[in-house]
């Protein structure tokens, strides 16, 4: 067999939230990959790390009262903490906040410019007059221009998939004041992707063929077809490649373009150099070539696996920044689906939107979640359900009832009545069946169909155990004369144990390690499916894995209601805002405030920040839109009650709700809610405030 060099990634989680078992999906299908490739002998080094740049990185390190590195030095040993729990085994687990990112980004752009594929212009860009600060594409929301979904991101579609500048959204709204942005002139750098389109319709078509013989596509079928669409204009024009704004202004975290002060790289451009910078500090460790992997013609493998909403960066964006800065393109990109919980997608507030250290708190066995998302997961571009019900039945049935329990149906006898000691047993035919099969699963494995092979390693359990069922141990134990027949049966079945722990180890890694201590040898391999173990002295059995519960999946759900509870009511940290920059006496009298009677307050349909008052200001009628929705459950309360308003603002058109004519005045609380300014008894509606 060819030994293969090879370097997997797993999409970088950002560093602004807890790691869910969305993430995991993922994070589980690269690492029973990875093991596999290991148990086979190649060498196969897994990288990742935290995507810690951008703006919603700012805003969330401020709100917490931390500096963004602080921040992102929390999360990662947090985000660490949880993959490790699930027995994610990265060779290097890193961060784009790194000097060497911050190396191959500079280098990459620099390399690019000189390549004539950088080119610097003047744009309008979404400006949000509130907060005085140019809005990343993730904080414009609004209609989609393709599809007419309402409430997208201004960078591309969740429901139809196209991708845009957030200028081209209908009815455009800043996500983080709500108010309707304005145009702002501001120069930008573009990396010209449509003069790569060649290359990159021939890439993403293309593949190529391994070491060992094997032709590998570079892409799944459903995503060359997506890429297809993106790449080829339609009849009517539109399509085609469109050149990518890979610049942001200041304020952002991030780095700083070189010879460009005050810009910095969009998220999306070192984001994925961060593959790089995780495997050069890697390799710096432990004396790897870089170079090899990422030279123009390095004949190692890359594979990068990422969920199907990123398809579109790691497909056209990142194959042609490292074709034209001199580096080699990925071998394969592998693109999986999202999951769901019982058929819906994840909720809050159904205790199904589950993280990683609810699950791992509250006892459960991280094997048994990475035995049924590997049960689910095929090569396709699918999304997968987590069937909560079905996880209990099939963890218990499969690991529990058909193949754990082999061991123990055998190993108190061997222990007992033969010192711990097997018999030769290599002409076994239930082994040689076993055995049989070990190439067929071995592809499996390789092309992701894990799906396909656990079914085919449990309908060799089950074979086992009608094998268990035909020679009845437990009655030869009582025979007399019939030692030499037990023997034989148990120790087939510990060498059949052997096996399937084999064809299980990229999946069950922890249990293929007690299982190794258990059977005596250093540690299970793949040779181990196509082998025996001979006259071979085992230790006592422990058992190795109990069952589900269904109070354990009960307290989970439970216990993710109950933190997002406590998230809502939680006092926030006891740090007040700073105060702002001056102002002048003549800049507090341009502002007319009114004191203004709540005629009818209620809800907004369409938004959860949103409540709509209409307004008696004495002189006029008014509606005013405020974001104060969370702090006001109940909005018919304020009816009837004075409210301190600005009457002189221009009127604001509130995306699709309304216009909105003023502002109603509320304090931040230290608890994190808005609460609306008493008025003191004998005010009157229009009353000046000053």
């Amino acid at each position: 067999m060819t030994k293969r060099k090879i370097l997997v990634t797993s999409a970088l989680p950002y560093a602004n939230g807890s790691i869910h078992l969305g993430h995991m999906v993922e994070h589980i299908q690269t690492d029973i990959w990875v093991r596999f490739q290991k148990l086979r002998g190649h060498e196969c080094h897994y990288c990742c790390a935290d995507d810690t740049h951008g703006t919603p990185i700012m805003l969330a390190a401020e709100k917490q009262g931390l500096t963004p590195e602080a921040l992102i030095e929390k999360v990662h040993a947090e985000h660490l903490a949880d993959f490790t729990g699930f027995h994610i085994g990265y060779d290097n687990y890193y961060s784009t906040h790194s000097p060497e990112n911050k190396q191959f980004s500079e280098a990459i752009y620099l390399a690019l410019k000189a390549n004539g594929k950088i080119e610097s212009r003047i744009i309008n860009q979404l400006f949000d007059p509130e907060k005085q600060m140019f809005l990343p594409d993730r904080f414009v929301k609004g209609e989609c221009p393709k599809c007419h979904a309402q409430d997208q991101y201004g960078d591309n579609c969740e429901v139809c998939g196209t991708t845009y500048a957030p200028t081209e959204l209908i009815k455009p709204y800043s996500a983080v004041s709500g108010a309707t942005p304005v145009l702002k002139e501001s120069e930008h750098f573009f990396f010209k992707l449509g003069e790569c389109a060649d290359f990159l319709k021939e890439w993403t078509a293309g593949s190529t063929t391994l070491a060992d013989g094997r032709v590998q596509p570079h892409l799944q079928p459903e995503a060359l077809n997506k890429m297809k669409e993106w790449l080829h204009p339609d009849e009517n024009g539109e399509g085609g490649l469109s050149d990518w704004d890979i610049s942001r202004d200041a304020p952002y975290f991030g780095f700083e373009i070189p010879g460009a002060p005050g810009k910095y790289f969009y998220v999306w451009l070192d984001a994925p150099v961060g593959y790089m910078a995780s495997f050069q500090n890697l390799c710096s460790r432990i004396g790897i070539d870089f170079n090899e992997y990422f030279k123009a013609d390095s004949e190692t493998e890359m594979y990068h696996f990422i969920g199907k909403d990123i398809l579109y960066f790691h497909a056209l964006f990142w194959p042609a920044m490292l074709k034209f800065s001199g580096h080699r393109a990925p071998t394969g990109v592998f693109a999986h689906g999202f999951l769901t919980v019982d058929g819906q997608k994840m909720s809050k507030s159904r205790g199904t939107f589950i993280t990683a250290r609810s699950y791992l708190d509250g006892g459960l066995n991280p094997e048994w979640m990475r035995y049924y998302i590997a049960a689910k997961l095929n090569s396709k571009i699918e999304d997968i359900d987590l069937n909560l019900q079905d996880f209990i039945a099939r963890v218990n049935s499969d690991l529990v009832g058909k193949y754990v329990n082999i061991a123990a149906r055998a190993a108190g006898f061997i222990h007992k009545r033969f010192d711990g000691c097997l018999k030769q047993v290599s002409d076994s035919p239930l082994l040689q069946q076993l055995a049989a099969h070990s190439e067929n699963i071995a592809a499996d494995y390789e092309t992701r169909e894990y799906a396909k092979a656990l079914r085919d390693i449990m309908a060799l359990a089950d074979a086992v155990n009608e094998y268990v069922d035909a020679n009845k141990p437990w009655e030869l134990a009582k025979q007399e004369g019939a030692d030499d027949q037990l023997h034989q049966v148990c120790s087939e079945l510990i060498n059949a144990f052997t096996m399937l722990t084999a064809y299980l180890a990229p999946v069950l890694p922890q249990v293929a390690a007690n299982a190794a201590r258990f059977l005596n040898i250093p540690a299970i391999t793949w040779a181990h499916t196509q082998s025996t173990l001979g006259e071979h002295r085992i230790n006592k059995y422990e058992h190795l894995m109990q069952r589900v519960e269904q109070k354990q999946v009960d307290d989970l759900i439970e216990a993710n209601k109950q933190s997002i509870q406590a998230a809502e009511t939680a006092p926030a940290a006891s740090t007040y805002a700073p105060v702002t920059e001056q102002a002048s006496f003549d800049d507090f009298m341009k502002i007319d405030i009114r004191v203004a009677k709540v005629l009818n307050c209620s809800a907004v349909e369409g938004s959860s920040k949103l409540l709509k008052f209409d307004l008696d200001f004495g002189f006029e009628q008014r509606v005013i839109f405020s974001g104060i929705a969370a702090s006001y459950p109940n909005p018919a309360e304020l009816n009837g009650k004075m409210v301190i308003a600005v009457a002189n603002f221009a009127p604001r058109k509130m995306a699709k709700f309304g216009v909105s004519e003023g502002m109603i005045l509320s304090a931040a609380t230290q608890d994190g809610k808005l609460r609306l300014l008493d008025v003191h008894e004998g005010a009157q509606p229009g009353d000046k405030v000053g």
